[in-house]
């Protein structure tokens, strides 16, 4: 197997918190010009594979191959050839970028000297005992290859089936148009430097980075949608206060296909959830698509957003693959071969027992052998080659209850601590950024799968972030759910404060990614304006499959005032609760895709962000950005640690206390009645180096006005108001400027809350 550095007991000490590249699988892996450039190396792992051919294109499609060339497999199962540069010009012809793909035999389809492509010579079975799928009619993906030519599926092509085993298609040749792998030289671009923020002082803004611009008059029309239309944004964003930019999936995926008939959602792949290949950015979001241009023009983008002090997270999807599983599940020969499944299905797969059939935890095909250590090997030498290579300063791993499994075939066993894990490999080889700040990777996990044992919100390994739904659902259901689901201020405070049951397990406040909404879901906007999904409506804004059908939303009673509002207030959680708060990208301006909760397959303008705002809508905006200015301006919301309620240096204000309306500490009582809908929290500024010494929130759920009793600013201190969301105050200045705050008096003064809104008063 590819030897990964610093793996396992008795290697070298583990990398310090300050090491920058990591050591990967060595030799390197895919394809690569040697130091002196005069060869090209091959190498390719298959512990199963009994024969493997390297095929060399000078074109993508249209033609066929210009040269087979044989591999020698090694100890280690690697299979490898080198080159000579001369020999691929003068003898093979390939004068421009070389194209490559790979052909397999194995136990299940051994190799026959009377084998020529589209023929079944030496066919055995599609699938064989041990669960090998070998087909050499599939031209295979090189699963470390840097770029890849297209998808599968693309304009020229749409003919699925070329790429299928089966008795209807396991002799259908794929070479012609099958992706190729292509050989980069090394690049040079440079992503600028990184921030070393801390990431509890970040706001996330999850955005695609073709919806970013695809719609942007104010980018020039040939970058929009792409990687140079998303860095002319990057000035903007930072303007606009969020401070990292989380892109949808931008490695390859099957998403050429979008363009086959540009106004239907048939069939397309918007959000990027089927990965091809782990190393390459997707060619269709750059506006350079020539060989190496993704590349660096990704970097380039990546640049831009250093430059503007922004951190650039990406969605990786290491869970599963776009291979899928099964085409029909009562049939165990028809599946599609792109790569992995075709040179080592059960080193790359998590497999059913019998090795016939893949076990599935993500709902679309079937998990990765995480496992695995030559799976774990490629999972971590992508993730390297991202952070180093092409700069990315933190991920967000998607399902990555998978990348915890510790069962290989037959079963899902989720175990936090084993440091063979992906997820902790992951953590050991690329150090987690300090709790303060420094040279690290921001790690975020989607704590969840399908099925039992693969919900583990709160129990990710140190180093690891989370997406919290805890807290998503709680407030959802006290704004949305009153009389139908219980929440009690206990709940409601425990999320406010960082959700200490789930992350006070050695963890912090931080690793608790608040959200109210995420791409798979609701805007922000229909949260409030949708009491149930429209998912099946025609295009552009569907129709899509899927999604929840227990979102926890509301339409307020179809009032727009009202529901505005409630996006104020939902916006409101996120800027003031402990944690690490994540926003989408449209939810500035109150995008809606009426009601769709899952447009995955929605590439349109509906699905893509605007700058045509209405006056609510520029209202709305500028009601964000104040309120991201503000949690910038007040470190006393980002806490490195858990809130006490003590008073830690004498001034008699608790470092973070809690009132109900009428100014006293909740009763046990009060704490768990479900009835209960209003509370109040002060905290004491001067514990955190704060501007105010004091800040005071209320959050009065109940639909009619209450009056809160304010307690004490400290000595000589009286209360000025920040923001009060009530529908009185919509404005442009419904967020005070820093120094325009109103008076609203000292202890025991009463201020009337009116329903369901957020009161924000700081002391001075």
């Amino acid at each position: 197997m590819f030897a990964v550095g610093l793996a396992g007991p008795g290697s070298p000490a583990e990398p310090s918190p300050q090491a920058v590249t990591v050591a990967t699988s060595t030799p390197r892996p895919g394809a690569h010009y040697n130091a002196a450039g005069t060869a090209v190396d091959f190498r390719i792992y298959s512990s199963r594979a009994t024969r493997i051919d390297l095929y060399l294109y000078n074109a993508p499609t249209g033609s066929g191959e210009v040269a087979v060339v044989g591999l020698t497999k090694d100890a280690s199962d690697v299979w490898s050839v080198g080159i000579p540069v001369t020999t691929i010009r003068d003898t093979y012809g390939i004068t421009g970028p070389v194209y490559y793909g790979y052909r397999a035999w194995g136990p299940n389809w051994p190799h026959s000297s009377s084998w020529t492509k589209g023929s079944a010579a030496g066919f055995i079975a599609d699938v064989d005992a041990h669960g090998n799928r070998f087909n050499p009619n599939k031209l295979l993906i090189d699963p470390y290859a840097r770029e890849l030519s297209h998808d599968p599926l693309h304009p020229g092509n749409t003919d699925s089936t070329l790429y299928a085993t089966g008795p209807l298609h396991r002799a259908l040749d794929s070479g012609t148009v099958a992706p190729k792998g292509i050989v980069l030289p090394p690049d040079t671009t440079g992503t600028g430097t990184k921030p070393t923020r801390a990431l509890k002082d970040d706001v996330i803004y999850e955005v695609h980075v073709r919806g970013l611009t695809k719609n942007d008059p104010s980018i020039p029309a040939a970058y929009r949608g792409t990687y140079k239309g998303a860095a002319l944004k990057a000035a903007e964003l930072a303007a606009l206060g969020v401070t990292a930019v989380e892109f949808l999936p931008l490695q390859e995926t099957q998403n050429d296909a979008n363009d086959v008939d540009p106004n239907s959602a048939d069939g397309d792949n918007y959000w990027g959830y089927m990965t091809l290949n782990y190393f390459a950015p997707d060619r269709r979001y750059s506006s350079d698509r020539s060989p190496g241009g993704p590349t660096r023009e990704f970097k380039e983008m990546v640049r831009a957003y250093h430059d503007a002090g922004l951190k650039v997270f990406v969605d990786v999807v290491y869970n599963h693959t776009g291979e899928g599983g099964p085409w029909n599940p009562a049939d165990k020969n028809t599946y599609s071969v792109y790569s992995w499944r075709g040179l080592d299905n059960p080193t790359y797969y998590s497999l059913t027992s019998d090795l016939q059939s893949p076990w599935d935890n993500t709902g679309v095909g079937g998990n990765v052998n995480t496992y695995h250590p030559v799976a774990r090997a490629l999972i971590t030498d992508s993730l390297a080659y991202w952070k180093d290579e092409l700069g990315v300063d933190g991920f967000r791993l998607d399902l990555a209850s998978v990348l915890g499994n510790t069962c290989q075939h037959g079963c899902f066993r989720f175990d936090r601590d084993d440091p063979n894990t992906a997820l902790n490999r992951i953590t050991a080889l690329m150090p987690p950024r300090p709790a303060s700040g420094g040279v690290g990777t921001d790690w975020i996990g989607e704590p969840w799968g399908i099925g039992h044992g693969t919900y583990q919100v709160g129990n990710f390994p140190a180093g690891w972030s989370e997406w919290n739904d805890r807290f998503r659902d709680t407030l959802r259901s006290d704004q949305n759910m009153m009389g139908v689901e219980q929440v009690t201020p206990a709940a409601l405070a425990t999320r406010f404060a960082g959700s200490s049951d789930l992350y006070g397990n050695g963890r912090a406040p931080w690793n608790s990614i608040n959200f109210m909404v995420a791409h798979d879901g609701f805007t922000l906007a229909d949260l409030y304006s949708c009491n149930a999904k429209n998912n099946d409506q025609p295009w552009p804004h569907g129709p899509s499959d899927g999604g929840s059908d227990h979102n926890r939303s509301w339409d307020q009673g179809g009032i727009a005032a009202d529901q505005r509002k409630a996006a104020r207030n939902g916006f409101a959680f996120l800027m003031l609760s402990a944690g690490t708060p994540m926003m989408t990208g449209g939810d500035e301006y109150l995008r809606g895709i009426r009601c769709n909760n899952n447009p995955y397959n929605v590439d349109s303008a509906a699905n893509w962000l605007t700058t045509s705002w209405s006056g609510e809508q520029s209202t709305f905006r500028t009601y964000v950005q104040r309120m991201l200015a503000f949690r910038a301006a007040h470190p006393a919301l980002r806490p490195v640690g858990f809130y006490t309620s003590a008073d830690t240096n004498g001034n008699g204000m608790g470092q973070l206390e809690w009132f109900t309306p009428a100014g006293t500490a909740p009763s046990s009582a009060y704490w768990n009645d479900p009835d209960s809908h209003a509370l109040a929290w002060r905290i004491d500024g001067t514990e955190f180096a704060d501007p105010n010494s004091a800040l005071y929130i209320a959050y009065n759920g109940w639909s009619g006005g209450v009056d809160f009793t304010l307690p004490s600013a400290g000595p000589g201190k009286r209360w000025y108001r920040v923001t009060d969301t009530s529908n009185w105050a919509e404005g442009t200045d419904q967020v005070a400027t820093p120094g325009s705050e109103a008076l609203i008096g000292g202890a025991g003064t009463s201020y009337r809350l009116h329903g369901r809104a957020v009161l924000v008063l700081v002391a001075g």
